[in-house]
């Protein structure tokens, strides 16, 4: 199974990245976490692979740290969580803030992320709020730690908060803000940004 893979960062989406690695291109699905850490394009990279095999497809999973892999792993040990879904929480949360949530049993911190309702919230909480503890998390820094991916005031924050009233989720939000911002600078024009951030929503 592959676990590393280095090579040039040739271009990335809203959750994936193509890394050419000695002329061959992989995809790699990766989180807004990871994304948002990312160098520049055709630039080196090296990630940490999580290889997952299915009847039709070889899927990468990559991470720029160790403790978000981690975390994937013990999501995608949960019933009814498949890695689809643990990467779109990874990217709604940082680990930090996600192993306060499930040692506190935060429901509604939980319930706020793209496709965790109540009953697998509770179902994170149930099996995981005593195994995040051996993550290489600091307690004394959970309380603290971020709920998501910061982002600038100004119009990063605007447009995350109009993508939201037009009725995305947040942490999807901010996903594609993320990558415009990257695209273009945190100080485009917030129409700009608005309309760039549009379409990785609706990719």
């Amino acid at each position: 199974m592959i676990a590393r893979l280095s090579g040039t960062l040739e271009d990335k989406a809203k959750d994936e990245v193509l890394l050419d690695v000695a002329g061959v291109g992989f995809r790699v699905f990766c989180s807004a976490q990871t994304l948002s850490r990312l160098p520049a394009l055709h630039e080196p990279l090296n990630l940490r692979i999580r290889t997952l095999v299915r009847e039709d497809a070889i899927d990468l999973y990559g991470f720029v740290e160790q403790a978000e892999e981690a975390m994937f792993m013990l999501l995608t040990s949960v019933s009814h969580i498949g890695p689809k879904l643990a990467m779109g929480i990874l990217s709604g949360m940082a680990v930090d803030g996600l192993c306060a949530a499930l040692q506190q049993g935060d429901l509604a911190c939980l319930t706020r992320l793209q496709g965790v309702g109540k009953k697998t919230a509770e179902r994170l909480i149930l099996e995981l709020k005593d195994k995040v503890s051996a993550l290489s998390v600091s307690p004394a820094n959970t309380s603290k730690a971020p709920a998501s991916l910061p982002l600038s005031p100004g119009a990063p924050a605007d447009v995350v908060s109009a993508l939201v009233n037009l009725g995305y989720k947040e942490n999807k939000a901010r996903a594609a803000v993320l990558l415009a911002v990257d695209h273009l600078s945190e100080e485009a024009e917030l129409e700009a940004l608005l309309k760039e951030s549009l379409k990785y929503c609706r990719r």
